[in-house]
């Protein structure tokens, strides 16, 4: 679906803490005199002079190797057109977001104020002892093929303008499966392309490259048909001119079996599908909108098989498919060019991937039980964690056999390892859940409905299509909120419970019927529903709500209590726990019990360790356990080492599929090399542990608000684990990004709890 994008939320969004979307972190330590010496002066004076004795000591002793240039002069702006290098920077530090989160890769975007091609390449040029490679973006065309084309030319490093090649390379995957399905021969199909700049003419080239003949292809761009005779066509379009009686984008259709579309939207019509040959391909690749919309194209023939550009409908060309893992193969073999092979390699690796088994992981993701190829499944998802290890991999390969690369792989098996090393799971981990949420909202129960941050979150959530917000609370109170802050939340479901008497006496019936024979009176659960964290959770415990959301202004133990006496744990669970999920560089985290229980026994630990197992499988992780004390296997004697080592023998018997390894010191459970020397006995030597169990409330509750304000890590939390039904209790004070993120999980838990 697309995404709402109000001007309100992208400008926060860039604003919020630091301006921008990026930074620069280091990698070294720096917290003495020695580091400082060792960083700058003098020590930084021995890396400088083993680079002027052999220049490809850069890469053994910076950053050149994973630093790549987002370079733009702000001449094309997505569909903002020549706005300027200034207004271009949010556009370029978004590019480098996506080559961080989706391959690992370091980016300075630069912003170039010069629009002659011939200084914009000597610019560039003279940057080439920065970068590993460089990423042109968004510069107009024609001027965009000389510039890359003499960069390619003059440089040693790889240059590509992603406008050009990124959507090249992923509708080429995509035309390469379409034809396999409609089992037609590339070389003899006939192609219409509708549109005639950078990326237009870069597919066309492309395809050329897969196989399609330049005489079985037409391009038509604003003027019309590009033909031998117009006077009009510089030299780029020129090359794809025609001497056919064909005039019109209708002309062109008649009989064509492959359309592309990359120019505006809602141009094409029904009637010109149906002119094209049986099962026709189009690629309406136009963002936002397609040159026809998926619906009237699907309607005109049953036969097609369509690609979009959107999230919303099946077979999305998305670039980020390409251009991350395609930079990473070309850095990692220090290749000196991207050329036509490693382009080629992409295409085909991609095509592959889609024919392969989908793992849970994806499916799960898009909400899907059975995601597999076929005419609604051309290429691969953007969440698929097996693009790195795909792509990347076939890009270095042909980079080698193509003798481009300057540094060749060795041992595959190992790069594989150190590809899902570079994002590991921990990047993708809400993104993930936040899509599968989105495949089955469901309706959340917010009962602190009149605060300015769940409404904004609320907002979100349903722009988003996340969940469907109900609100609880005073219906002025919420509305006046709305109106005062601004927010869209029209035809949003508003419940204040003081209206709703039969509401009140349907929930006080159940919650009289469950607490009768534990002191509670009638008019003691008459009283009580009122309240809205008992009104909330017995909507969601009658079927009138699907989850629970609270906490945001009450502590913890006060909130939570009325989830438990109207919804409870589940079957033969004793007690609940809370689980921080910690999104960290060096992978996700799992940290519980935070929120719950004060100092659980050895016995509770274990049924602790049991609801948190079961909980990161949830977020398709595999856990891995450490029972953390002071002590390491018993090399300090007290309390809280002998109770964690009973219940790390305990729960190994009672969990026999689990890695569970303890007692043990935090840093010990996630250091393989200390395991390796000290402890070879350790489970957790070959993979550290990313399921932490602490002794009590107090330690994780302070390890993980630590980890939070000092270790660059995002909480993700608290989860709620072993209660009945979808209650999911705020941190006091969870900022609206928090309260999404708990949404998308409380949605999805509920997903689970209605298949059961």
């Amino acid at each position: 679906m697309a995404i709402k994008i109000r001007k309100e939320d992208a400008l926060n969004y860039h604003t919020q803490g630091s301006p921008g979307k990026i930074e620069v972190n280091p990698t070294k330590p720096l917290s003495s005199q020695m580091d400082l010496a060792l960083a700058y002066s003098p020590g930084v004076a021995e890396p400088c002079k083993e680079i002027a004795a052999d220049v490809e000591n850069i890469y053994k002793y910076t950053a050149k190797g994973n630093l790549v240039g987002v370079i733009s002069n702000g001449t094309a702006v997505l569909g903002l057109g020549d706005i300027g290098p200034e207004a271009s920077k949010p556009v370029m530090e978004g590019k480098g977001v996506l080559f961080k989160k989706f391959a690992g890769i370091d980016v300075f975007d630069i912003e170039i104020n010069e629009k002659d091609p011939k200084k914009l390449i000597q610019i560039i040029k003279s940057l080439e002892p920065t970068f590993g490679g460089i990423n042109l973006e968004d510069i107009k065309a024609p001027e965009c093929f000389e510039i890359e084309t003499k960069l390619k030319k003059e440089m040693n490093i790889p240059v590509m303008h992603d406008d050009q090649h990124g959507t090249a390379i992923i509708s080429g995957a995509a035309l390469l499966n379409a034809l396999e399905i409609v089992e037609k021969d590339i070389s003899q199909i006939k192609l219409v392309v509708n549109g005639a700049g950078a990326a237009a003419i870069s597919c066309t080239r492309f395809y050329i490259s897969l196989g399609i003949k330049r005489e079985n292809i037409v391009l038509c761009d604003i003027v019309g048909i590009l033909r031998s005779d117009r006077t009009d066509l510089d030299d780029t379009r020129r090359e794809f001119a025609t001497d056919r009686d064909l005039h019109t984008l209708s002309d062109a259709m008649l009989g064509a079996d492959v359309f592309l579309g990359l120019s505006a939207g809602n141009i094409v019509t029904q009637e010109q599908l149906m002119l094209m040959a049986p099962n026709p391909i189009v690629f309406a690749l136009a963002n936002p909108d397609p040159e026809i919309t998926y619906e009237l194209a699907i309607a005109a023939r049953e036969d097609l098989i369509m690609a979009t550009g959107r999230s919303d409908h099946p077979n999305q060309v998305n670039n980020v498919l390409g251009f991350p893992y395609i930079f990473r193969g070309a850095l990692d073999v220090r290749a000196t060019a991207i050329n036509e092979s490693m382009k080629l390699a992409a295409a085909h690796a991609i095509a592959k991937l889609a024919k392969e088994p989908v793992p849970d992981i994806v499916n799960k993701a898009y909400g899907e039980d059975k995601l597999g190829f076929g005419r609604l499944y051309l290429i691969p998802k953007p969440l698929d964690p097996r693009l790195i290890t795909t792509i990347a991999p076939a890009v270095a390969k042909a980079a080698m056999e193509s003798g481009v690369a300057k540094h060749p792989i060795q041992d595959w098996d190992a790069y594989e390892l150190e590809l899902q090393e570079r994002i590991g799971i921990d990047q993708r981990l809400m993104s993930v859940v936040i899509a599968r949420a989105k495949k089955d909202p469901k309706r959340v129960v917010f009962a602190e409905a009149d605060n300015r941050k769940i409404l904004k979150a609320a907002q979100i959530i349903r722009d988003e299509k996340i969940g469907e917000p109900i609100l609880l609370g005073n219906r002025e109170k919420i509305l006046a909120l709305i109106e005062d802050n601004s927010l869209d939340l029209s035809n949003v479901t508003i419940i204040d419970p003081m209206e709703e008497k039969a509401m009140l006496k349907k929930f006080a019936d159940i919650l009289f019927s469950k607490r009768q024979r534990k002191g509670m009176t009638v008019g003691d659960a008459a009283r009580l529903v009122t309240q809205r964290n008992y009104f909330g959770a017995l909507m969601v415990e009658s079927g009138a709500a699907d989850a629970f959301i609270s906490g945001l202004t009450r502590d913890y133990p006060k909130t939570i209590l009325p989830s438990l006496q109207t919804i409870g744990v589940k079957p033969g669970v004793n007690r609940v726990a809370g689980m921080y999920i910690m999104n960290t560089p060096k992978g996700p985290f799992f940290f519980a019990d935070a929120t719950v229980n004060l100092n659980p026994s050895a016995e509770e630990l274990v049924e602790i360790i049991g609801l948190t197992a079961d909980a990161v499988r949830f977020f398709n992780v595999e856990p891995r356990i450490a029972v953390l004390s002071y002590s390491n296997f018993g090399s300090a004697k007290g309390d809280i080492p002998d109770k964690m080592a009973k219940a790390t023998a305990i729960a190994q018997q009672k969990y026999p599929d689990l890695v569970i390894e303890g007692e043990m010191q935090a840093n010990v459970a996630i250091n393989e090399d200390i395991q390796r020397e000290m402890y070879p006995f350790s489970k957790l030597i070959n993979k550290k542990a990313n399921t932490l169990i602490f002794p009590d409330l107090s330690s994780s509750n302070i390890a993980y608000k630590l980890l939070s304000e000092l270790g660059n890590s995002e909480a993700i939390g608290p989860i709620l684990l072993g209660m009945n039904k979808p209650v999911h209790i705020l941190q006091l004070g969870s900022s609206i990004r928090e309260i999404v993120n708990m949404v998308a999980v409380a949605v999805v838990d509920a997903q689970s709890t209605n298949n059961l």
